[in-house]
């Protein structure tokens, strides 16, 4: 036995040498890589989001027995200490009505939602992300726990909620006439939905099992339900229902992630669907996949790539919107561009635009020779180029010089709003963000004990408690994990209250739907899970 255990040990010792040349080596190349970028590019690629979930992060640190549990103490208390300083620096400069962001409640009727978090965000600049993955190298990615100064002060629950910020284009599709003006407010609504992850350096929190949210917005006319059905794999599923009763929307999404070395893809597998009830019409697609880069080394920026394709299960239309991968000088970067088609994949319509900005909708011949026109001239730069000129290459576009060029006859279908003036100290939230964990005392008389509007480790970041939202999270992590040893123990199967798993009724693929039940407002026997 002394023998084997040896030889154990040897093995042991030679794979730890071995991982710790891997690190290395990998470290050394990123950073050439990135040197190399940036003697091809000027500047720097654009500050943006560290959203794993769109970064799509559903994932349950506890996932494993073996989920880092030991790291998890030292390296966050060591950072949580580092902030300590930051905490009273970031929150004493905030006057009290800053600091909230609310003032009167109402106005003409209308609920008035915050327009500010408690505090500001802290400062990530010390803090390295390859400090945490390199100590993680052979583990399952969404195995790995950051440390919360990597967080925003939002559930992924939450985060889902930010498809139904520009709830307006749904409404705009009920009320129109014609099949292909329904098409082009759906597909405006689709690339709306991702845009809030522009800029969003912070991952959400991963909800724990039997965790809800729930939003009801009279301004914007729709109710909306969640719960996280899965631990694993990890689901979020959400049901949402105009208050007017002129839509359904609903879906689940299972984040799958890549980690390519100096960057982490994920990729949203799950179905998104859309009920205009008023037509008998429904819509269904799925997510681009997104990307986001110089995890290592360099300023963290976000892409959004791949074919999205939207259905029309009533009249077999069909729009194919493309997400443009950046390319190497950013030429492509945030674009989005596509056709809409009828059920012979005739071209109806072209769109055309950026997810970060708007999206536009014009006859798709006119668009054609656009293309065309505009290839031609590129091939022509770029000859004249290979042809004496000594001009650098065009940096890759910052977001404040992101423009669109509008092609004659085009109609616009949606722009994106103007971020809050504070945005950049809130987590670059938008004004829909900010509002979505408020809670005040007739709401929480109101929501179910699992609504992450209580999860104190959430509620302790928002107030700009490092030290205590880091605690919190590793209890709750804890907790989890000691809940699902004694389920195991009794064999006894983790049940949903408010999604049911089966088939979507329209393209027949897995997913979960909702039971109706939920405001019914019967909140008995309840999972303790905070």
């Amino acid at each position: 036995m002394g023998k084997v255990k040896k030889v154990r040990n040897l093995r042991l010792e030679h794979e730890q040498e071995k991982n710790k040349i891997l690190s290395e080596a990998l470290q050394t190349l990123a950073t050439e890589h990135h040197e190399l970028e940036q003697s091809l590019v000027k500047g720097s690629p654009p500050k943006s989001i560290l959203s794993d979930d769109e970064f799509y992060d559903a994932v349950s640190d506890s996932d494993s027995e073996h989920s880092m549990s030991g790291y998890e103490t030292v390296a966050s208390r060591s950072l949580e200490e580092e902030c300590q300083s930051l905490s009273n620096k970031n929150s004493s400069s905030m006057s009290e009505e800053n600091k909230h962001g609310v003032g009167d409640s109402t106005f003409n009727g209308i609920k008035k939602h915050r327009t500010s978090l408690p505090s500001p965000m802290f400062s990530r600049n010390d803090f390295s992300i390859w400090s945490i993955l390199r100590k993680c190298i052979g583990m399952e990615l969404s195995k790995i726990t950051m440390p919360v100064i990597f967080n925003e002060p939002l559930s992924f629950l939450q985060r889902l909620t930010e498809y139904m910020e520009h709830t307006y284009l749904i409404h705009k599709a009920s009320s129109c006439s014609s099949t292909m003006d329904r098409m082009q407010c759906v597909a405006a609504f689709a690339v709306s939905a991702v845009a809030s992850q522009w800029e969003r350096t912070g991952k959400p929190f991963n909800p724990l099992l039997g965790e809800t949210y729930e939003l009801v917005r009279d301004d914007l006319g729709f109710r909306l339900i969640s719960e996280q059905v899965s631990h694993h794999p990890p689901v979020s599923a959400f049901y949402a229902e105009g208050l007017s009763n002129d839509f359904i929307f609903h879906g689940s999404i299972y984040p799958k992630l890549k980690f390519w070395g100096k960057s982490v893809e994920a990729e949203p597998k799950g179905i998104i669907t859309l009920e205009l009830l008023k037509h008998n019409e429904a819509y269904t697609w799925t997510n681009p996949t997104c990307c986001v880069h110089n995890i290592i080394v360099g300023k963290l920026w976000i892409e959004q790539y791949g074919s999205v394709e939207i259905t029309n299960h009533k009249t077999g239309e069909k729009c194919v919107l493309s997400f443009k991968p950046c390319g190497l000088f950013g030429k492509e970067l945030h674009k989005v561009e596509g056709y809409i088609q009828d059920k012979s994949k005739k071209k109806l319509c072209a769109l055309y635009g950026k997810w970060t900005e708007c999206l536009y909708s014009v006859d798709p011949a006119t668009f054609d020779a656009y293309k065309k026109n505009d290839k031609k001239n590129a091939e022509e730069k770029k000859n004249a180029k290979q042809t004496g000129s000594t001009e650098e290459p065009d940096e890759m576009p910052l977001p404040d010089s992101e423009s669109v060029h509008v092609i004659p006859g085009s109609n616009l279908l949606w722009k994106i709003a103007p971020r809050p003036s504070n945005s950049v100290q809130m987590y670059n939230f938008t004004s829909f963000a900010m509002s979505l964990n408020e809670l005040d005392e007739e709401m929480e008389n109101i929501i179910p004990v699992t609504d992450c509007r209580l999860r104190p480790d959430i509620r302790a970041m928002e107030n700009g408690e490092i030290d205590l939202a880091s605690e919190e999270k590793k209890r709750l992590e804890e907790k989890q994990r000691a809940a699902r040893k004694n389920r195991s123990k009794s064999e006894e199967d983790w049940k949903t209250r408010w999604f049911l798993q089966g088939p979507n009724p329209y393209n027949g693929s897995q997913d979960w739907l909702c039971s109706g039940k939920y405001w019914d407002r019967n909140y008995s026997n309840l999972p303790d899970i905070y």
